[in-house]
């Protein structure tokens, strides 16, 4: 595979081009902004002839849309939307530049090629193939560039349904990420359409102690205190829990694979390197990712703090809370810092239809299965304007390639014919639906 751009598809050209914005978001509203990645969207979009809309509530925390008129304007409009800042890159444990959006092995490498400026760039594309042809989609497009979403939408999609409602008017669905990726089920290609994702619960756990010098004899120490607590979370092992969707995504990989759906872990492990990915939509995950305590080696603070990532089955949000209380012990409080909704839609209807014909399109006989999120996107702030959301941000992959595993990880990186692959099966989706 050439690395020079001129010899690239455009879909890989502009996912290049967007990688190379660094939009590092590191939460709490600390991030490099997405302005310039914004206007780049936004004048691509005028180079097709829209009339892209900006807006920044929050300096360099930029959201840009456009809306392409449909064939059929009594039709539902249908959101297409995806997120322009990126989890950090540490550069030292990469092969590459994380932000130089090279070419190299058949492969688009850097941060966002997996979450989610592939998809952006998809988006953009796959809308310049109908509008270049003389073409309209079926029905009308919204298309929508949102910031923050690493941060759970906090400056980004939350304040733009909110302060920007009109932007979405006439609409009842949308796409976006995590789903129409395809996975290698004991041999056999199948594509996970994603009808559902987990409730969302960042949580803040504080220990208090005593502050005294490093030296002393000193049982009360808030260190040791959040560090059982962190411990006691991390280790613990949450059941196993169904729900519609994870029963229709079992019996899908037990029709494929054979093996009983008996055992729901042992059954996804027929997936392979998505394995992990899946196991997390059966269950609560309580993670711990930060800890904070002390300012100097001999000084034992009063204060230390963990940050825990905590992903719940829709409607069990309450009642894990609760949990989490019992198991860390009164004395350690709970502080919320980000909270949404789970959500979860029945694998049934005309958009699902679509999508499912127009990957059978494009790949013809390969089964499309659901399945539900362990994560989040900016769906659930859609949502609370009566807007349903799906994952479908079609790849066809290598059975051997750890998608999954890349999000957020090192060397992230998404074959060429993929993203391809993906531009012409949403172009076709947008013609048809």
């Amino acid at each position: 595979m050439p690395d020079s751009a001129s010899d690239l598809p455009e879909v890989v050209r502009v996912a290049a081009d967007l990688i190379r914005f660094d939009t590092s978001n590191f939460g709490g509203g600390n991030a490099k902004g997405e302005r310039e990645a914004a206007e780049y969207v936004g004048a691509y979009l005028e180079s097709l002839g829209l009339v892209p809309e900006y807006f920044e509530p929050v300096p360099r925390r930029t959201n840009v849309m456009a809306r392409v008129p449909g064939r059929n304007r009594d039709k539902p409009a249908l959101v297409v939307h995806g997120h322009l800042d990126v989890v950090p890159a540490m550069a030292e444990d990469w092969s590459v530049d994380p932000f130089a959006g090279i070419v190299r092995d058949g492969m688009l490498w850097g941060r966002g090629a997996v979450d989610m400026k592939n998809m952006d760039a998809m988006i953009l594309t796959a809308v310049a193939d109908l509008l270049r042809a003389g073409e309209q989609p079926e029905r009308d497009l919204i298309l929508a560039f949102f910031a923050d979403e690493e941060n759970g939408g906090v400056e980004g999609s939350a304040l733009v349904v909110r302060e920007r409602p009109e932007w979405f008017a006439g609409a009842t669905e949308a796409i976006s990420e995590v789903g129409g990726y395809s996975i290698s089920v004991d041999g056999h290609r199948a594509y996970l359409l994603q009808v559902g994702e987990k409730a969302l619960l960042w949580i803040r756990l504080v220990a208090r102690g005593r502050a005294g010098h490093g030296s002393r004899l000193h049982p009360d120490n808030a260190v040791t205190r959040l560090s059982e607590a962190v411990a006691a979370i991390g280790r613990t092992h949450w059941p196993v829990r169904l729900t519609d969707t994870t029963r229709q995504l079992l019996e899908g990989l037990s029709a494929l694979s054979g093996r009983s759906a008996e055992d729901p872990d042992a059954l996804a492990s027929a997936a392979g390197p998505a394995e992990a990915f899946l196991r997390s939509s059966f269950r609560t995950t309580t993670n711990p990712t930060a800890l904070t305590a002390g300012y100097k080696h001999n000084v034992i603070p009063e204060r230390a703090e963990a940050l825990i990532d905590v992903r719940v089955l829709p409607g069990t949000e309450d009642a894990v809370l609760a949990q989490l209380q019992e198991i860390v012990g009164d004395d350690i409080e709970i502080e919320i810092v980000v909270r949404d909704i789970g959500m979860e839609t029945p694998f049934t209807g005309p958009l699902v239809d679509a999508m499912v014909a127009a990957l059978d399109r494009h790949d013809p006989g390969t089964p499309v299965i659901p399945y539900l999120l362990g994560a989040g996107t900016d769906n659930k702030a859609l949502s609370a304007i009566g807007i349903t959301g799906y994952g479908f941000a079609p790849l066809r992959l290598p059975a051997e390639l750890d998608f999954t595993g890349m999000f957020h990880g090192v060397d992230e990186r998404v074959p060429v014919d993929s993203l391809v692959f993906g531009q012409r099966v949403l172009a076709d989706l947008f013609r048809t639906y």
